[in-house]
């Protein structure tokens, strides 16, 4: 009896010591598990940087010079009793895809992995497109004459600078942080459009017109929306590079819609 409780004795004495022995042990103080964390990247201060895009303007033209032919061809026969001013003239739609180069920058405040910012975006470019069209009728009218009515018309918008003022909203993940954003959008236009119209009357055989009118209007603010997705991502330091997708929409005599994809590189200040 007396060998096993001695026995029990040292065992107890060997497990208490080898116990002792491992809390020294890095592993069960922290240290393999610290490592093991993520690294954390501040995202939160003033920032700047610069751009390059690509993308597609897409103009609806239709209806755009309804009222111009409205008011050149008001209190006349051809347009109270023919309409004029309200046929298609096959001006539709038009797209065309270009380059850019821009600036942006903002501030960030970041609340753990959230963060916040405003941001002002700026790209230069060749956005915009072109149509044209015309069309001919022919009806007798109240007066008892036929006329026979020719209508053209042509409209351009010309889109080179752009600007949007955003709110982001991103969330920060190791050295990424993904973001969307949202705001207004403003852009400096060319957008031209001209009508004509003239009228052949039988039997007298006498020919009206031509009658137009243009209007032209140059480095013009067109106002807008703009939505998009992007990420930024942590190089070095407070260097970071941009990817990102912005829509941007203006409603003007000419309504357009641009899409574009941007590559950037910036400075976390």
């Amino acid at each position: 009896m007396r060998r096993l409780l001695l026995a029990v004795a040292m065992l107890g004495t060997v497990s208490a010591a080898h116990a002792a022995d491992l809390s020294d042990l890095p592993i069960l103080r922290g240290s393999f598990t610290d490592g093991l964390s993520k690294s954390y990247v501040s995202w939160e201060g003033f920032y700047a940087g610069g751009q390059v895009g690509y993308g597609s303007s897409d103009e609806n033209f239709r209806g755009s010079t309804s009222n111009m032919m409205a008011a050149l061809l008001a209190d006349t026969l051809i347009e109270s009793e023919m309409g004029v001013s309200q046929w298609n003239l096959g001006l539709g739609k038009a797209s065309r895809r270009t380059t850019g180069y821009g600036v942006f920058g903002g501030y960030n405040a970041q609340w753990d992995d959230v963060v916040l910012g405003l941001e002002a975006s700026y790209l230069h470019g060749s956005f915009g497109g072109s149509a044209s069209a015309s069309e001919a009728r022919s009806n007798q009218l109240s007066d008892g004459n036929v006329h026979s009515v020719t209508a053209s018309s042509t409209s351009s918008i010309a889109i080179k600078d752009m600007a949007t003022f955003r709110g982001r909203a991103g969330y920060a993940w190791g050295c990424f942080l993904p973001y969307m954003f949202g705001g207004l959008a403003l852009g400096n236009a060319d957008i031209v459009r001209t009508v004509s119209a003239q009228d052949y009357v039988t039997p007298a055989g006498v020919l009206q017109g031509p009658v137009s009118a243009t209007d032209a209007q140059h480095n013009h603010l067109i106002y807008g929306y703009s939505a998009g997705l992007g990420v930024d991502i942590n190089l070095v330091g407070g260097v970071f590079m941009r990817a990102e997708y912005e829509y941007i929409r203006f409603t003007s005599a000419v309504d357009t819609s641009i899409n574009t994809v941007r590559a950037g590189l910036g400075y976390k200040f």
